[in-house]
């Protein structure tokens, strides 16, 4: 069995979300917009989903948002944090999404907003949840994609280079939008479909975005600088070149967040079926003409 490497801390994104349960300013935009537009897909959908889980619940946004929809009775609330979990209403168990507690075929959904991108085996944490759901069940999530942050992520690394000569890691790496199906075919799923739309929120300064992504709970985790935090003197050239190259004419900078759906089903006799290898009825040389 083949160790999954640990490029995240776990330890440290569930003290990173006890901060920011602590965080008198705590921003949570981010999250009810996620949440949002998950909530939304599910009108779309002719399904019910009377049993649903909430995979990295966080202080329960989403369970007010799904809440009514497509047939939603009752949510089962998972997050790593117990002191961010304590802040949620309704069903509620502290487990984390890469070790899930729940017997196989349990949920009519399993849904998820802004958490799996911290699984260090995200794989395996879609194996898990497709083990949890019913026969023809619901896989619904969103989480950030590769072009979330390229401002700061850009700024951090240049303002690192020209101090030190090096470059750390400073942010996390987010799932390619192009990788997700097919991480989703591994898990086992059928009828996957992945698609990303990007977020621009605009700020008055880059310390500002820092400040906020610190009391989201959304600092840096990553496993290779976990004894270590980013010198002041890095933060501050990062933010001189965040405004220099990236402030509009009224001073603000933009954030760039890429917001990643993955939608795919529990495989089910019921549901549509790729045909049969040499079943086909046209021959494609008549399409095309009678081609050689």
């Amino acid at each position: 069995m083949n160790e999954v490497p640990q490029i995240f801390d776990r330890n440290r994104v569930r003290t990173h979300r006890m901060r920011a349960v602590k965080a008198s300013d705590a921003p949570d935009f981010l999250l009810r917009e996620m949440a949002e537009r998950l909530a939304d897909r599910l009108l779309d959908m002719m399904h019910t989903f009377p049993f649903v889980l909430d995979l990295g619940a966080h202080h329960g946004i989403l369970a007010e948002y799904v809440k009514g929809r497509a047939g939603i009775e009752h949510v089962v609330q998972a997050e790593l944090s117990q002191a961010m979990l304590a802040k949620a209403s309704g069903m509620r168990v502290v487990a984390d999404e890469e070790y899930l507690p729940f017997a196989d075929n349990s949920f009519d959904a399993a849904l998820s907003v802004g958490a799996l991108h911290w699984a260090n085996d995200l794989p395996g944490a879609l194996v898990q949840a497709q083990r949890a759901l019913k026969p023809d069940g619901l896989f619904l999530a969103m989480l950030p994609g590769g072009q979330t942050l390229k401002e700061l992520r850009h700024c951090l690394e240049k303002a690192e280079m020209e101090i030190s000569g090096g470059v750390s890691p400073r942010i996390s790496p987010f799932v390619d939008v192009r990788d997700a199906g097919s991480l989703l075919q591994r898990a086992g799923f059928a009828l996957p479909v992945v698609d990303s739309e990007l977020l621009n929120v605009s700020y008055a300064h880059p310390l500002k975005l820092m400040h906020d992504l610190r009391n989201m709970g959304e600092a840096n985790a990553l496993a290779q600088s976990s004894k270590g935090f980013t010198p002041c003197a890095v933060m501050m050239l990062a933010a001189d070149i965040y405004l220099r190259e990236f402030s509009d004419d009224e001073g603000r900078i933009p954030a760039t967040f890429e917001l990643v759906t993955m939608t795919a089903w529990k495989p089910h006799p019921s549901q549509q079926q790729p045909a049969k290898r040499g079943s086909g009825k046209v021959n494609l040389k008549d399409v095309l003409g009678g081609g050689a």
